[in-house]
C-alpha cells in the first residue's frame, strides 16, 4: 500500500513537473513568434521606406533593388516566400548589378571602368524600370498577411 502510494506520488510529481516543461515551451514558441513578427514589421518599414525613395526619384533603381532585395530576404516566413517571382523587376536588376563592386573597390577602380559600368548598370535600369516602378508601388504598402 505503502509503495503503491508513493509510486503515485512519484507519478503525479513526475506528470506535474511534464506540464510545467511543456507550458514553459509553449511561452517560449509565443515569444519566438513574437519576435519574429516584430522583426519582420521592422524590415518592412524599412522595405517601404525605400520603395517611396525609389519611387520618388531619392535612390537609384539600382540602390533600391539591392537593399530591397537583401531586405525582403531577411524577411522569416513560414516555409520560405519567393520574393524573386512576386517581384521580377527588383530581382531581376539585384541579379545583373549584384556582382559589381562598390563603395571602396568602385574607388579604386580607374575611371574609365567606373564609366563603362554605369554606363552598363543604367542599361538594365532602362530595360527594367516600367517593372521596377510596378514592383515599388506594391511594395511602398507591402504586408505579410495575405
Amino acid at each position: 500500500m505503502l509503495a503503491a502510494s508513493l509510486g503515485g506520488l512519484i507519478l503525479l510529481g513526475l506528470a506535474w513537473y511534464a506540464g510545467t516543461l511543456l507550458a514553459q515551451l509553449k511561452r517560449q514558441q509565443v515569444r519566438q513568434q513574437q519576435s519574429i513578427a516584430a522583426r519582420n514589421e521592422d524590415i518592412l518599414a524599412s522595405v517601404r521606406i525605400i520603395a517611396h525613395a525609389v519611387r520618388d526619384g531619392q535612390c537609384d533603381y539600382s540602390e533600391g533593388a539591392i537593399r530591397l532585395t537583401h531586405l525582403l530576404n531577411a524577411l522569416q516566413i513560414k516555409g520560405g516566400y519567393p520574393f524573386s517571382h512576386e517581384f521580377p523587376g527588383v530581382y531581376g536588376l539585384y541579379e545583373k548589378v549584384k556582382e559589381m563592386p562598390t563603395h571602396e573597390a568602385r574607388r579604386a577602380l580607374k575611371r574609365n571602368e567606373v564609366m563603362k559600368m554605369d554606363l552598363e548598370r543604367s542599361g538594365y535600369e532602362a530595360e527594367l524600370e516600367t517593372q521596377i516602378l510596378k514592383d515599388v508601388a506594391r511594395l511602398k504598402d507591402f504586408q505579410l498577411g495575405r
